[in-house]
């Protein structure tokens, strides 16, 4: 291995040349970019893009950012593959998504830190944060010892209430 990660030329074919089944040039443009040692890598970006294009995007590329380069392209032609429609967009979405939902669940947690900060009571947390409760109302099934609602969920710290609060803040 020389500096940067590539194997010296004389060793052989890069992979792109072992794909395309033709003899490697001393100046080839895929040789320090497409090892040999990696023929998928070559192959899922030549057949999402095909070599011609892959050749005139690093014809344009300025040489210290190729790598680069090669690196999206890598990372485009996989994500491509794997979802024929939205490719590396759809994964984008879903990050942008899951995102939305972590800055939702931090808004929730400084609200109920800045109400505990304050002193507030567990049982009139309980009561100002119906999202917490129809969470649990999920799981306490699950809980041993749980035995139900009873007559039901209401706003006034009705005896289900306090059993919450005993399953959640025991004493």
């Amino acid at each position: 291995m020389v500096k940067g990660g590539h194997e010296p030329r004389s060793s052989g074919s890069c992979a792109a040349c072992k794909f395309l089944k033709r003899r490697c040039s001393p100046t080839c443009l895929f040789a320090p970019y497409f090892r040999s040692d990696e023929p998928k890598k070559f192959a899922q970006v030549h057949k999402v893009f095909g070599a011609s294009n892959v050749s005139k995007i690093l014809a344009e590329v300025a040489e210290e950012h190729r790598h680069d380069a090669v690196n999206s392209l890598v990372y485009e032609a996989e994500a491509r593959l794997r979802d024929p429609v939205y490719g590396c967009i759809g994964a984008i979405a879903i990050l942008q998504r899951k995102m939305v939902e972590l800055q939702q669940d931090l808004d929730v947690a400084r609200k109920r830190l800045a109400r505990c900060a304050a002193g507030v009571s567990p049982l009139s947390l309980l009561q100002d944060d119906q999202f917490l409760v129809n969470s649990l109302s999920e799981f306490l099934p699950l809980v041993p010892g749980y035995s139900g609602w009873g007559e039901g969920f209401n706003q006034s710290g009705s005896s289900s209430m306090d059993e919450l609060s005993q399953l959640l803040f025991p004493k």
